[in-house]
């Protein structure tokens, strides 16, 4: 079975429906809980690597020291060739170790919005990512496009949604794993942030319709199996 790793910012953002992917694939599932205060592991002591989000900033480190730590750490694993899928501040982390800006955005994208495709996409994804999806959003941040790496995604809200780096870091702006029971989570814990403006749906808007839960997960679980080493 192949290792993977994850990275916890805060006790309330989860793998989602990634967790119940890998469980049923029979791979081996391990956390740092940054949070909680958890030692990073050695970067040769898995496959791969899933960094998850936080309403933290990337430049947040008075407040959250462990945020220096992790960048060392990320910087390490991307050198080492290994695959990483960042998502949200994970994909904001990612994109700053590779040199890139990470900054406000104009606006806050808070709920489901469509996001369209690049057509610098690789052949390997354009086979599995369409050209217009409606993803699920909770971001206040964007990156900039590292260098040497291609823009995926963008949105009328948010010019860059996502980001291939060398084949191997991939970085998604909004969220694909994102479940009913996560996105509650999500609510309860950041409720402040659901204030009006165009592109800030309400709880009732973004809990109405429980299949663009499955859809969104749907096109994660393929994304996973192209990008991921999975043993069995």
């Amino acid at each position: 079975m192949a290792k993977i790793h994850w990275l916890q910012h805060v006790p309330f953002e989860g793998l989602g429906s990634m967790e119940t992917w890998f469980n049923e694939k029979g791979q081996n599932l391990t956390c740092t809980r940054l949070w909680a205060g958890d030692a990073l592991p050695s970067p040769d002591s898995f496959d791969a690597l899933i960094v998850m989000g936080g309403p933290m900033g990337i430049y947040d480190h008075d407040e959250y020291p462990w945020l220096i730590d992790e960048k060392e750490f990320l910087s390490q694993v991307v050198k080492r060739g290994i695959p990483t899928l960042g998502i949200c501040l994970g994909a904001q982390l990612l994109a700053d170790v590779l040199g890139a800006k990470v900054s406000a955005n104009p606006t806050k994208e808070i709920g489901w919005f469509p996001v369209n495709r690049s057509d610098d996409i690789p052949d390997f994804l354009k086979s599995v990512l369409p050209e217009k999806m409606t993803v699920f959003h909770w971001h206040g941040d964007t990156f900039a496009v590292p260098d040497n790496a291609v823009s995926l995604y963008s949105s009328k809200a948010c010019a860059h949604q996502a980001f291939l780096f060398n084949d191997h870091v991939l970085g998604l702006q909004f969220h694909l794993e994102t479940t009913r029971e996560s996105a509650i989570a999500l609510i309860d814990n950041c409720r402040a942030e659901l204030v009006q403006n165009p592109w800030i749906m309400t709880e009732r808007e973004m809990l109405s319709d429980k299949h663009s839960f499955d859809k969104i997960n749907a096109l994660m679980f393929v994304l996973l199996e192209q990008f991921f080493p999975l043993k069995g």
